[in-house]
């Protein structure tokens, strides 16, 4: 992950905590901090962030303590999340000195995140407000599904992608194809279209305790649920997390099929979010820190 030098990195406080630009050899310490909060992130999850975005890390003789990552979407927005202090360090303001060092390195861009109960104050502090609410679905589904009508969803090709990283444009304004890119590459994707024309996609790969949905783009609720069965029949009995919008309209179904609301996390911004210009939009996020 890059960052500069304006941000101080390597700045020593009094009590011995150093801020260090994010990098390869601080992967072990995140996960270690992340099991700590109970947190379902693999090795691997970390990797893939470190590899898209940027981030900092707080260490005390050489231990991290905590952790900041954001990730850019074009010139002028961006997403942040990972962020975490270690149990036995909070209450020290170290969740506003990562902060504080992300916005810096992130500035101009607008900025979103998703917030535990937790954090809802220290990101409020600094002129983020609330936009939504995100519901995390996740189990074993009660049955098998079928696989949908192959005329209407089909596995993605490397030929849709064009198409794939339009439609996810117009859903959530956002310049998103250097992450579109990395999710294919990792999982299974799915593309429900009309009239031979892509009208919505679904990516599915492994995550965490097993296997995440998302994103899920789509015109209607109903298509997102098609969507969503077509990767629910590859995956058969397996694991899987859903995290979507509390005004998604898939709750009572995802809950019906075995997939129990766990938790939730506020979406907040800080800065203009852009409009969606539709017809598709959004019903399930990759993970709560990418969006």
């Amino acid at each position: 992950m890059k960052t500069s030098a304006a941000h101080q990195a390597g700045r020593r406080d009094d009590d011995d905590v150093v801020l260090v630009p994010f990098a390869s050899v601080h992967l072990e310490g995140a996960l270690k901090l992340s099991q700590e909060m109970s947190w379902p992130y693999r090795l691997e999850d970390w990797d893939v962030a470190l590899q898209l975005g940027h981030g900092f890390v707080l260490q005390r003789a050489g231990v991290v303590i905590g952790t900041a990552a954001w990730w850019p979407y074009g010139e002028t927005h961006a997403s942040a999340g990972m962020i975490i202090v270690a149990k036995a360090a909070q209450g020290r303001g170290y969740g506003a000195r990562l902060m504080d060092a992300l916005l810096a390195s992130a500035h101009p861009r607008t900025v979103a995140l998703n917030s535990t109960a937790e954090g809802i104050m220290l990101y409020r502090r600094r002129g983020f407000v609330p936009v939504g609410v995100i519901h995390q679905h996740q189990g074993i589904p009660r049955e098998r599904f079928e696989t949908p009508p192959s005329g209407l969803v089909r596995a993605m090709a490397a030929s849709d992608f064009k198409a794939i990283a339009q439609l996810d444009q117009e859903a959530t304004g956002l310049e998103r194809r250097r992450m579109l890119d990395r999710l294919v590459q990792s999982g299974d994707g799915y593309v429900l279209q009309r009239d031979g024309t892509p009208r919505g996609y679904a990516i599915c790969r492994l995550f965490g305790r097993g296997h995440v949905i998302g994103p899920v783009v789509a015109e209607s609720p109903a298509d997102a649920r098609t969507l969503i069965e077509a990767a629910l029949a590859r995956l058969g009995r397996a694991f899987v997390r859903i995290d979507t919008s509390a005004t998604s309209q898939l709750g009572e179904w995802l809950e019906s099929i075995g997939l129990q609301q766990v938790g939730d996390a506020t979406t907040m911004i800080l800065g203009t979010q852009l409009p969606a210009a539709g017809p598709a939009r959004t019903f399930a996020i990759a993970n709560q820190s990418f969006g």
